[in-house]
């Protein structure tokens, strides 16, 4: 029953008032729940490391709240805008920013520091969406030509940071919204043969460590100790899960210290290694939940602008998972993206938190249609 139908029960005209949906907030929690069990586990059992996280989860989780309050139709109409800053805070990061691990990536204001790629996640959808939203639908080659420019200048900017996992992500989220707009099969399989034909063009441009990445991901045992020695590790911590797991606390890749990053971005190794394939398929069924529910929101939209929006938050949530989860198997390069709502950190939970807000803004809103 949809939580919008007047005939609904009191919880649910609760939520509706609220303007949070149960079943996307259901599947959130849950996931977040059995990230916080893994971490437990990944961190050697300290609790001031499962206390941090919980408190940025509670952070999240009032981003989600504060962000399903806000129309879409105030989203939209401040839309521009938010790009525009946007831009100008990632120009002021490639002059200005703050350097930490080899990479040009925030911002200092003295009390607060933040990286501003962060928002252009969810703001470089919002702004394809809105610039499509009026216009008819499939886009004409203008207009296909003018949405590829909104999303590849910020996506640029940021892999001149160098960020190509934030880049990639972005990137995604805009090409998304283009493809939901009803982008024809030709024309995209003309875009990923120029996006292959362009390969040598962005070898050239990409620095050593980002090189060196691709040729570990298609030969780890060139360097087992060096660069190859994260994903010989982290395939060696899921393959040793077999079925059923070493048991929750028992894993040895991570425990003995073999596992590097084991708290982040390779948490899914963990998972892996001491839950076993039931426990990833657990995980999966939960992430399959979450995804088919944001589906299911784009397309009760009623406009085109919250329609595709929604679309591309969902679909970007995917990437998410698919590239944490194939690196980490050794089935992509390492790009350094958490595993969504899992791994330990608080920016791009909060990012992901806000997506979701949005997702239940734009289902919450909706306008009663009579019978």
């Amino acid at each position: 029953m949809d939580s919008l139908n007047p005939g609904s029960g009191t919880r649910r005209t609760l939520m509706q008032r609220l303007h949070l949906d149960t079943m996307l907030l259901v599947g959130v929690l849950a996931c977040a729940a059995l990230g916080l069990v893994v971490l437990y586990s990944a961190a050697d059992q300290n609790q001031a490391v499962l206390l941090r996280q919980l408190l940025r989860l509670g952070i999240a989780l009032g981003t989600l709240f504060l962000v399903a309050q806000i129309p879409p139709q105030f989203l939209f109409r401040w839309t521009p805008w938010l790009y525009g800053l946007g831009i100008l805070l990632l120009v002021a990061v490639l002059v200005t920013g703050h350097v930490g691990k080899g990479a040009q990536r925030w911002l200092d204001l003295g009390i607060l520091r933040f990286q501003p790629s962060e928002m252009m996640k969810l703001i470089v959808p919002m702004m394809v969406a809105w610039y499509l939203a009026d216009r008819r639908l499939p886009p004409r080659p203008l207009e296909i030509l003018v949405s590829v420019f909104i999303l590849a200048l910020p996506t640029v900017l940021i892999a001149r940071q160098p960020d190509l996992g934030t880049a990639l992500l972005i990137g995604s989220a805009g090409f998304f919204v283009l493809y939901l707009a009803g982008l024809s099969w030709r024309l995209l399989a003309g875009l990923l043969g120029l996006a292959a034909a362009s390969t040598p063009i962005l070898w050239h441009f990409m620095h050593d460590y980002q090189r060196q990445r691709v040729l570990t991901f298609l030969d780890p045992q060139q360097d087992p100790m060096g660069a190859g020695y994260h994903i010989i590790q982290s395939t060696i911590a899921i393959g040793s899960g077999g079925l059923y797991g070493k048991g929750w606390l028992n894993g040895t890749q991570s425990h003995l210290e073999f596992l590097p990053e084991r708290s982040t971005d390779f948490i899914f190794a963990v998972l892996g290694e001491e839950f076993g394939l039931m426990g990833i398929l657990v995980l999966l069924f939960l992430y399959g939940f979450v995804l088919t529910r944001c589906l299911y929101i784009a397309t009760r939209a009623q406009d085109s602008f919250t329609r595709l929006l929604a679309g591309s938050l969902g679909l970007t949530f995917f990437v998410y998972i698919i590239v944490n989860t194939g690196m980490v198997s050794g089935l992509l390069p390492v790009v350094g993206l958490p595993l969504p709502l899992i791994s330990y950190g608080g920016t791009s939970m909060v990012t992901l938190m806000a997506a979701f807000g949005m997702l239940m803004s734009i289902h919450t809103h909706r306008k009663l249609l009579p019978h």
